[in-house]
């Protein structure tokens, strides 16, 4: 690869894949409508020298997606309406975004004839699992508009590999945390709003008794799972997680700890369609990408602390 576009590349994950292209010495572009995006998550120095550049523009714009796909080796695809509860507000709206954008996306990687795509999916398609750990070849049932149109997302690619023969793999992320996340978004972690309440003093809200699970995953690592599936030829989908879930409670214990901080937490009622447990294996990621998230949940959250005061 010598240039990889990452759209939604002024976001979360995507300044932070953006550093670990660059640090493997990959030119990257970006392009982003900076509505939830800000330049400067982007490293200064690369947008000085042309290592990166930036272009401002939509996924639903189909010709911005044609100038900016134009020239590249690869695409990793991260732009996306992200939120929930967006999604089921504004169903339409979520659409635009999140399967004509992704449409927009696919179809220039083949008018194209980009070598690779790399996307963003969602354990949000699995919905409320039946059993766990969940893989790859657990059922979808996704609860919300939002997990519906990444599902939407995974059978288009899966059609354009058929039909045309494009390589493309979607990371199935699951509850992805570290520095960059704004916890006052409508798109924020748990994790995010959690650390902003304890450097605020603020109290934490947790909804039900906090015995619900999740597996956490670091942003870094989340990164690194990109940049491995952008240079491998993997096709289908892989989920993104550390094999390791904790429970509310415990990760406000962990936090706690990690911030020095006491917590204050108020119980209310459960939110309504909320998934209870969730857990994953990272076995096909291991196997196919020679990967496997390795930063700890302590050591996710000390970076995390650390870069929420400025160290």
């Amino acid at each position: 690869m010598q240039r990889v576009l990452i759209t939604g590349g002024a976001g979360f994950i995507g300044s932070h894949s953006a550093e670990a292209l660059l640090a493997q010495g990959v030119q990257v572009r970006v392009l982003d409508n900076l509505s939830s995006g800000r330049r400067d998550r982007l490293p200064a120095d690369a947008l000085a020298d042309g290592r990166l550049t930036l272009l401002e523009g939509d996924v639903r714009d189909a010709r911005a997606v044609d100038a900016a796909v134009q020239g590249c080796d690869a695409v990793l695809h991260l732009a996306a309406q992200v939120s929930v509860q967006s999604s089921v507000a504004e169903p339409v709206a979520s659409s635009s975004h999140n399967v004509t954008g992704f449409l927009n996306v696919i179809d220039a990687v083949r008018r194209l004839q980009v070598p690779r795509l790399v996307y963003a999916s969602s354990a949000a398609v699995y919905g409320a699992p039946a059993s766990l750990p969940l893989d790859e070849a657990s059922v979808p049932l996704p609860l919300s508009p939002y997990g519906l149109e990444k599902f939407i997302n995974d059978q288009y690619a899966a059609l354009y590999r058929t039909l045309y023969g494009v390589s493309a793999i979607g990371m199935r992320y699951f509850n992805v945390y570290g520095p960059r996340q704004d916890p006052r978004s409508s798109y924020a972690g748990v994790i995010s709003k959690f650390a902003d309440g304890l450097e605020s003093g603020a109290v934490l809200r947790v909804f039900g008794d906090g015995s619900q699970t999740r597996d956490f995953v670091y942003v870094g690592d989340v990164a690194e799972a990109n940049r491995r599936a952008l240079a491998s030829g993997v096709q289908g989908v892989l989920n993104v997680g550390t094999g390791r879930s904790v429970s509310l409670l415990e990760l406000i214990e962990a936090m706690t700890e990690a911030f020095g901080r006491p917590a204050q937490v108020r119980h209310e009622a459960p939110a309504a369609g909320d998934v209870l447990h969730s857990a994953t294996t990272p076995a096909r990621l291991q196997q196919a990408l020679d990967y496997r998230p390795g930063t700890s949940l302590v050591q996710g959250l000390r970076a995390l602390a650390a870069s929420l005061r400025g160290a």
